[in-house]
């Protein structure tokens, strides 16, 4: 386990990260941003341990349908348990005053806002991703779950940083509407790449973000476009790989800030 420079401003480990974390040094990165393992998809035991292919592969994304990842199939306590560690780890490597924000979907939502504060963070509240009506339909009686919802807590008291965010810029948005995008999916369960570049907002640029599950890189790749360092940590060899690509992808075409392409976008409200 060994820190892989991909550039000059994003860092992979490919590793487990409660073997990382604790390498990390106290206080080094600006913010947390990260997608867990769930451990989801369904409301019992049995529903847990089906393969994630079964529980989150829908129509459009076939090709993802051999590509199970690893850690989705804890019980509720275990999970719980299992969050407490990974957060509190996290929060040794997270300045005071920096961020954390960790993705859930409604039924973990809960636990995970039980298991930031045993870490020891301040939970400051809940972001929604509204997915837009290509979510995967519910029973025709029952409401669509067409968000998924991001946990916001800070390590200690937040001030504003300095200079930070730009004056008369107002709160960042509580609620964002991005569809998923097939053509920028690279994982069972990945992000859309737009939706973590407008999450980056919270910190500056050249600050350094830490995303424990990196996945297929989306979190990688949004700092490389915008401006922020990022270090990534992520078990799979193969999500390793498509990072690695994706990363050297984006370093070609070079930083395009979605923040210059739609400047009101944050505007106070």
């Amino acid at each position: 386990m060994k820190a892989e420079q991909l550039t000059d401003a994003v860092t992979l480990y490919e590793g487990d990260c409660l073997d990382v974390l604790p390498t990390l040094e106290p206080g080094s990165v600006d913010a947390v941003i990260t997608d867990p393992p769930y451990s989801s998809g369904g409301m019992t035991r049995g529903d847990r341990m089906q393969t994630t292919s079964t529980k989150y592969v829908q129509t459009g994304s076939e090709r993802f349908r051999g590509a199970d990842f690893a850690g989705d199939n804890r019980d509720q306590r275990s999970w719980d348990y299992w969050c407490r560690l990974w957060l509190a780890q996290s929060l040794i490597a997270t300045r005071p005053g920096g961020y954390l924000l960790a993705f859930s979907d409604w039924r973990q939502l809960p636990t995970l806002t039980d298991a930031v504060q045993a870490a020891g963070w301040v939970w400051r509240g809940i972001l929604s991703w509204n997915k837009g009506p290509s979510a995967r339909a519910a029973a025709a009686h029952y409401f669509r779950h067409q968000c998924e919802y991001v946990v916001w807590a800070t390590r200690g008291a937040s001030p504003p940083g300095e200079g930070w965010p730009p004056e008369g810029e107002g709160c960042y948005p509580g609620s964002y509407d991005v569809p998923v995008n097939q053509a920028d999916k690279h994982h069972q369960v990945g992000k859309p790449t737009k939706l973590m570049r407008e999450l980056l907002r919270c910190v500056p640029p050249n600050a350094t973000v830490l995303d424990p599950f990196a996945g297929s890189g989306t979190t990688l790749v949004a700092c490389a476009i915008e401006g922020r360092r990022c270090i990534g940590v992520e078990l799979d060899a193969g999500h390793c790989d498509t990072i690695r690509r994706r990363v050297r992808e984006c370093d070609q075409t070079g930083p395009q800030s979605l923040f210059r392409d739609v400047p009101d976008l944050f505007a106070a409200t």
